[in-house]
């Protein structure tokens, strides 16, 4: 199977009639695509009340990737002080996925790492140390250094990724140096692969001088040529993997939503056990 959804809910403007309260969004999200993205998961380990709130908003077959906490991550090093140690940190986030795991309704939780995180040894024992932390729960893994793909490194980097049990998260993003990936269209993992697409905006990528450079990192309009090169890419990693997860993140221009849409048809793909759509008349 093949499922196509967005990173977040609160922003897709297209998707929701005019003047829809922010608390009734993810209820029609999910009228739309079967999966979603958590990312408020990153900036901060959220409540269970939270969990229990989306999961009952949501149709039974509807599933949520969970982003790690960014203290997990190390994006901000020093976070993990409110915390004694990284093992509390850890149990504090999978406390915070009970309501999902309860409901079945938990797709996998994505470790997607920082720039500086580099392909050597320390690097790679925190990602034993991570996946062992995280037991059973399915994990996903993205990196955003090259160094791991380098051609000395690629192929123990996805044979590592399939011994421990790691999800590998494909990505399409600007290819800006150091700090982007390069397509790798291999699974690591016979049940699901996920894939998100962030769109090549070369000068948004790489922090700019420009203040608002968060909000334009993700500004492009994927062309009907990229996806169709993406459906053929999907269709031989079909062969690889049971399932598929595909996420559109190219939404600084709002353009997420229709280029999932877009994707939805190329694919002849019709999801089953939506949530009813709203109508917007007046």
């Amino acid at each position: 199977m093949i499922y196509i959804g967005l990173t977040g809910w609160g922003d897709h403007h297209a998707l929701y009639p005019q003047q829809m309260k922010p608390k009734d969004k993810l209820q029609e999200y999910s009228s739309h695509f079967p999966v979603v993205e958590v990312d408020s998961s990153f900036y901060a380990i959220q409540p269970e009340k939270n969990a229990r709130k989306w999961v009952k908003e949501t149709p039974d077959n509807f599933r949520f990737i969970v982003k790690a906490y960014q203290g997990m991550t190390g994006h901000q090093r020093g976070e993990e002080n409110q915390f004694s140690s990284k093992t509390e940190m850890f149990q504090a986030f999978i406390d915070s996925l009970k309501p999902y795991l309860q409901a079945n309704k938990l797709a996998m939780v994505l470790f997607q790492f920082p720039p500086w995180f580099t392909c050597k040894k320390e690097n790679v024992d925190y990602l034993r140390f991570c996946k062992k932390q995280m037991g059973d729960i399915p994990v996903a893994l993205e990196f955003r250094n090259q160094t791991w793909f380098e051609k000395r490194f690629r192929d123990q980097t996805l044979e590592f990724m399939t011994a421990e049990g790691w999800i590998h998260s494909i990505v399409d993003e600007p290819q800006a140096g150091d700090g982007s990936v390069p397509i790798i269209p291999v699974a690591t993992d016979e049940k699901v692969t996920l894939i998100r697409m962030h769109g090549r905006n070369l000068y948004g990528w790489n922090k700019p001088k420009d203040a608002n450079w968060r909000e334009v990192r993700y500004l492009y309009n994927y062309n009907e040529q990229e996806l169709l090169e993406w459906k053929e890419r999907i269709l031989q990693l079909s062969k690889q993997t049971k399932d598929i997860v595909v996420l559109f993140n190219n939404n600084s221009g709002g353009d997420a939503a229709d280029n999932a849409k877009t994707f939805q048809q190329m694919l002849g793909i019709e999801f089953e056990g939506l949530a009813p759509r709203q109508m917007d008349l007046f």
